[in-house]
């Protein structure tokens, strides 16, 4: 499991005030994080820009050294048992970095293989395995500069599987692809996790892409963790009112009653369109009335063209809680 505790990144910078002066700057990027990653499991880090995300993502990776708080990853504590930490551990960014494009896609395995000295069987067995998973074995001699944008990020998921590491932190993995390759690493993902037990981190601007991989989120605001829970959780804090639409092809005088006390009792908002064909309702509510409203329908014999409820935004739900925090 990885686990950190009150995790702190603070930068000291400064800035020219005039000629002869600069005045120090101090920016907490991260603030007294305490998260757990389990294996198989697909967590997510979102934030709206400056949220902490990356940084967050660099310590975890070891690529920065916390100013404050801990990181265990397997019990190996990240800044004394670095060396063994490293090979747990293994990131994937978006984009096109971390590749050679001058390097064919087996060379880029085989050099970042050597970099983990992984035994040359073990390491030529890996190439091929991880070149067949990412549907690169056809173009494996070709020269990185030649391959499509889909291709190198392809690559890069490989790159990151190099050490056969048990925890994964993907950093916008689908920046900039178009729509059936950034499905494609979904499913590779998806994979990873739920067939080979890999624990994954995730960060992206894509709401749908978290809302289809993500057993967990934590979500971060100018380096602070704001709140935490399921996808549908949090999802709800966008909308804590439950919108009911349903569309009745015949409406009686005893429907609409019946309708009209449920609203009263549980406080709800009834809102009725009737049409010469259609009667369109809808009614929100602080709870879930979805239940009480078909068993009313049924009773009544009523015909149901449509019965939904409006399912909450992840990305409203973001939002709403980055204004929060702002002026809390």
């Amino acid at each position: 499991m990885l686990i950190t505790e009150n995790l702190g990144k603070t930068y000291n910078t400064k800035i020219r005030k005039s000629l002869f002066k600069k005045e120090k700057v101090v920016t907490e990027a991260v603030k007294g994080l305490s998260m757990e990653i389990k294996e198989g499991q697909i967590v997510g880090l979102l934030g709206v820009n400056g949220a902490g995300k990356t940084t967050t993502i660099k310590m975890l990776s070891t690529l920065l050294e916390p100013t404050n708080g801990t990181i265990s990853i397997d019990g190996y504590d990240i800044l004394k048992d670095t060396i063994k930490v490293k090979k747990l551990i293994n990131m994937v960014a978006g984009g096109e970095r971390m590749i050679y494009w001058r390097l064919t896609g087996k060379e880029n395995l085989w050099y970042y293989g050597q970099l983990y000295n992984i035994p040359n069987d073990i390491l030529n067995k890996r190439m091929d395995r991880l070149l067949k998973l990412v549907d690169l074995e056809k173009s494996k001699d070709v020269p990185v500069e030649r391959y499509s944008k889909g291709m190198k990020q392809r690559l890069q998921i490989a790159r990151g599987l190099i050490n056969n590491p048990k925890y994964i932190f993907m950093d916008e993995p689908t920046l900039g692809l178009d729509a059936p390759i950034a499905k494609e690493l979904r499913e590779y993902t998806k994979k990873l996790a739920f067939e080979e037990g890999k624990a994954i981190l995730l960060t992206s601007h894509y709401m749908h892409e978290v809302e289809e991989l993500c057993d967990y989120l934590y979500i971060l605001d100018e380096g602070r963790l704001i709140t935490e829970g399921t996808t549908k959780d949090i999802a709800l804090i966008a909308n804590e009112e439950r919108i009911l639409k349903i569309e009745l092809a015949n409406f009686s005088k005893e429907l609409e009653e019946a309708i009209n006390e449920l609203c009263d009792n549980t406080q709800s908002t009834l809102n009725l369109s009737k049409k010469e064909i259609l009667s369109e309702i809808t009614i929100t509510s602080s709870k879930d009335v979805s239940s009480e409203i078909a068993a009313i329908l049924s009773n009544n014999n009523a015909s149901i063209r449509k019965f939904s409820l409006v399912e909450p935004k992840l990305e409203d739900a973001i939002i709403k809680l980055s204004r929060r925090n702002e002026y809390a």
